[in-house]
């Protein structure tokens, strides 16, 4: 499945609204020219023709408005000649405003546009720091099918702090799936740190729980190494945790490490089973406040078309009109998807319906689904 990045604020609606107020500046003239050029031209429409330029402002560049506010002055002059009122001082005072309102309109034109494409320049950037965290997953991962999506909240063009990752190693198909407290540089660098830890100890540590030590040193030494100065708030290091879940597929079979993350789902014949973990640990990060028991290794089963949905919490958490949370294990009891891509993508189109197009938190999600044949069992 293609990786996906969207703005859960963008809907046909902004489109159709943005559209009808880019018309409002033509509407307006129009209004006025009928007004004046009909046996209805008694009525004063001197001042209607000034707020044309001001609404082009609002969806049109520096060009646009000026041609909007040119536009309005050929207006005046056509309905000034028509009704012979040229030497009046109405007419003239009526273009002096035009012509005052038509240059402040276009220098917040400009102002505007160049704001515009600043964001998109950060947008950009943003969009490609967070593609060097979450890479595409393929279609096929050794033993499993995989698809992946990326919902991001998009909130002051920031960066999220959710990680995923998935790779094909001698020891079986490993995963991860994290989230960090928090957004922003410091956040996207402590998820950088993870996973670049994960994707080197991947292919060199045999036991998982090793893996798991070297995303926590990799997240201590860039908690040592992050500038203070360059945070906006200094105590935001401070309250920064990453939690995070191993996964590991091997024979029948998926092992688990999970620090402090929501337990992954795995469905069977479309019943769904959450993978809690017997004895949780603490979020990576958290050392220095909780010394964290000696990680173990959970093994659960996971049978020939089994599905594996690793997610993090801003999918949970997502919420409706009437503050519910998305409830996520109901719904994969009941959507249906021939591919893993097809079901995931179905699963996010129930997630926005759900949040109504507006989610309070970034939300990933990896679906993985065993391809090799082996016995069936059902749940017990």
């Amino acid at each position: 499945m293609r990786f996906m990045r969207f703005a859960p604020g963008a809907s046909g609606r902004s489109h159709t609204l943005f559209a009808v107020t880019r018309c409002l500046p033509f509407l307006d003239l129009a209004a006025v020219l009928s007004i004046e050029l009909s046996p209805a031209h008694t009525v004063y429409t001197g001042p209607l023709l000034s707020p044309a330029p001001a609404l082009a402002a609002v969806t049109m560049g520096p060009f646009g408005t000026g041609g909007v506010a040119l536009l309005a002055m050929a207006v005046s002059a056509i309905t000034a000649t028509h009704n012979n009122v040229w030497g009046s001082e109405m007419v003239y005072a009526n273009l002096l405003a035009l012509l005052v309102v038509a240059l402040a309109s276009v220098a917040t034109s400009a102002v505007r546009v160049r704001r515009d494409r600043e964001l998109a320049h950060v947008r950009r950037i943003a969009e490609v720091s967070q593609n060097v965290v979450l890479r595409p997953l393929p279609a096929r991962i050794g033993v499993v099918n995989t698809a992946s999506v990326y919902m991001a909240a998009e909130r002051d063009a920031q960066i999220g702090g959710d990680l995923y990752e998935a790779m094909c190693t001698r020891y079986g198909v490993r995963l991860i799936v994290g989230d960090v407290r928090g957004k922003g540089l410091a956040a996207v660098r402590s998820a950088a740190a993870v996973v670049g830890a994960f994707r080197e100890a991947v292919h060199y540590e045999q036991d998982l729980a090793e893996v798991m030590h070297r995303c926590a040193a990799a997240l201590a030494r860039e908690y040592q190494l992050l500038d203070r100065s360059q945070l906006q708030d200094p105590q935001e290091l401070e309250e920064q945790f990453v939690t995070v879940l191993l996964a590991q597929v091997s024979d029948e079979s998926v092992e688990l490490i999970n620090r402090g993350h929501p337990p992954p789902l795995v469905m069977r014949e479309h019943k769904v089973r959450s993978l809690d973990p017997a004895r949780p640990l603490p979020p990576l990060g958290l050392e220095e406040f909780l010394s964290p028991p000696p990680i173990c290794v959970e093994t659960f089963p996971f049978l020939s078309g089994d599905r594996l949905l690793l997610h993090t919490d801003g999918v949970v958490e997502a919420r409706n009109q009437y503050n519910e949370f998305f409830p996520l294990h109901r719904t994969m009891e009941t959507l249906d998807g021939a591919t893993p891509g097809e079901y995931l993508d179905r699963l996010r189109h129930a997630l926005v319906r759900h949040a109504e197009g507006r989610l309070a938190d970034d939300a990933a999600m990896v679906l993985i689904e065993r391809a090799t044949g082996g016995a069936r069992r059902p749940f017990r």
